[in-house]
């Protein structure tokens, strides 16, 4: 497979001076790359005679891998829409009080748009890790380190998203609003750094040569 044949016009975009896609959507992609992992250990677990014991489980946690890897997918385009919705309410007349207004009430909505699609980036990395945790404890050993690496990115997946709704709430004056994703983003980024420690301790127990 090419992978530069999709992956560079991706990278190029970003590259480029266009505000989006931005840390919002690589935050998505490195949710899909841990998801992607996960399964990938899954893949090489299933079917193997040592493993007959989880091979059930592991294909549970195939299918909700490979479900969180599609929702992290379309994340990637969805916060770009966001983040170009964000835009056009800026650019919004602002010549007389009514359109100001209604630009006031445009970019409000739009902010608050932009801030949810992270916060969904958040969830679905809270969700895959403990998917990563389950293979990385039970699924084939010789692709142990692949699952820390999956840990890895979901765990970078949700410290970026984790920037991109700060960014997004600190344009908000929306006080309740704002009150209340706070609270939500710091405890799913408790959560995720608890977690992503559990596992780097679970995979380095496990290439401690016996």
């Amino acid at each position: 497979m090419a992978l530069s044949t999709s992956l560079s016009p991706f990278l190029d975009e970003l590259a480029s001076a266009s505000p989006a896609p931005g840390g919002g959507s690589v935050a998505a992609l490195a949710g899909a790359l841990g998801a992607a992992l996960t399964s990938m250990v899954c893949n090489l677990t299933i079917g193997k005679k040592k493993y007959a014991g989880v091979e059930q489980d592991m294909k549970k946690i195939l299918g909700q891998a490979e479900n969180l890897r599609k929702q992290f997918t379309g994340l990637i385009d969805t916060d770009a829409a966001a983040f170009h919705k964000v835009i056009e309410a800026f650019g919004l007349p602002k010549d007389t009080e009514p359109q100001k207004a209604l630009r006031a009430a445009a970019i409000r909505e739009a902010t608050r748009e932009a801030t949810l699609v992270p916060l969904q980036v958040m969830n679905h990395c809270i969700d895959a890790l403990a998917l990563a945790r389950q293979v990385a404890e039970s699924g084939n050993v010789n692709s142990v380190s692949d699952a820390g690496v999956a840990a890895l990115m979901l765990s970078a997946g949700a410290e970026s998203a984790a920037l991109n709704v700060q960014i997004n709430l600190n344009g908000l004056d929306d006080q309740e609003f704002v009150g209340w994703k706070s609270e939500e983003l710091a405890s799913l980024r408790k959560s995720s750094r608890m977690m992503l420690e559990d596992i780097q301790s679970l995979v380095a127990d496990k290439l401690r040569k016996p």
